[in-house]
């Protein structure tokens, strides 16, 4: 799906001196068939990650001490548990994986990384209930073959809605160091982790608190306050009395005066007008719902700002329920109350 953008990510992101190689999908027929898909590539033994997913270095080197194994992390929350793979473990080895159980035999749920022998292949494709062919489905045969660990994570970070990108941006910033390579001006001030590319210029007046990264080209200020955890692209502008927290801004957006982003997430080319403001809490302080597929979805954020798609331009004074999301393209009036998501 979307192939040419992922080989565009790729190659503007990757280190150059990773040889990255790609296999298309054909046919949409699930993760399994991804696998299959990949066969002639895969070399005996090697690693499968989910591709939504964020894992910790060290957990995937503990993982890579295993011939054959798998990472689990406990989830102590009935309601969630059904939402995952729950995992039958005896002796640190796997028994079988359960999609999604209506009464879950563990607390273990599988977080979707892998060590793999290509004999998980041998296993004829075998349709899910959801019409897929499942890469779970294939480990849990492999595990009456062979002696499948399961290995404890210390950290895992599903982005499975597009609130949880705010939860990986926090994970992300939590390993950056300062690093100062624009301007600043007599009278900003940056405090503890924050970093600055080639080329942008902050403005005097401008107050940011680490941990904050800032892109390269951007324009900050003047008389602007960002906050923690927050995360702006490249060619960005953010304007006078601006304030922005905890929140990632796509390349190429701009935010007018006067206006406020907290737990937002802005993606590329957005225009918000002077005195645009995202609501991003509740009056009763209860966690904020947002729609998906035309039912409210609780997220679990006590705070959730706005989900602004490429390409918006809001005018001035739009306000901005929380929880919202606007789809690419989508423009707004000015003095407008955005209540609901906007399609169009």
């Amino acid at each position: 799906y979307r192939a040419e953008q992922i080989r565009e990510a790729v190659a503007a992101l990757a280190p150059k001196r990773l040889k990255i190689g790609f296999v298309e999908q054909k046919q949409q027929n699930g993760p399994g068939g991804a696998l299959r898909a990949a066969a002639s590539e895969l070399p005996e033994r090697f690693l499968v990650l989910n591709g939504d997913d964020l894992y910790w270095h060290d957990d995937l080197g503990r993982l890579l001490k295993h011939d054959e194994a798998l990472l689990a992390k406990e989830e102590k929350d009935p309601a969630k548990l059904r939402c995952f793979g729950v995992l039958e473990v005896k002796d640190d080895r796997l028994v079988r994986i359960e999609e999604k159980p209506a009464k879950p035999k563990s607390t273990w749920v599988n977080i979707g990384a892998y060590v793999l022998r290509k004999a998980v292949l041998d296993a004829k494709p075998k349709r899910s209930p959801r019409g897929e062919d499942e890469i779970t489905d294939m480990v849990t045969r492999r595990a009456v073959a062979a002696n499948v660990a399961v290995e404890r994570a210390t950290f895992w970070q599903p982005v499975s809605y597009p609130w949880q990108l705010l939860e990986a941006n926090e994970a992300a910033l939590r390993l950056l160091k300062r690093d100062v390579q624009g301007t600043v001006e007599k009278g900003a001030v940056l405090k503890g982790a924050v970093a600055v590319g080639k080329g942008t210029v902050i403005r005097s007046g401008a107050y940011i608190e680490g941990p904050v990264a800032i892109g390269s080209g951007c324009v900050i200020g003047p008389n602007c306050y960002i906050r923690p955890g927050t995360s702006i692209g490249d060619e960005c502008k953010v304007g006078n009395a601006v304030e922005v927290k905890n929140s990632i801004v796509g390349s190429g957006t701009h935010i007018g005066h006067l206006s406020y982003f907290g737990d937002s997430i802005l993606g590329d080319g957005v225009n918000a007008g002077a005195g645009t403001i995202a609501a991003n809490l509740r009056h009763d302080s209860g966690t904020v719902r947002s729609a998906v597929n035309k039912k409210l979805v609780d997220t679990g954020r006590r705070k959730l700002g706005c989900v602004l798609a490429d390409g918006v331009h809001t005018g001035i004074h739009t306000s901005l329920y929380p929880g919202r999301k606007l789809w690419p393209g989508v423009c707004t009036l000015p003095g407008e109350v955005v209540s609901k998501d906007k399609l169009r």
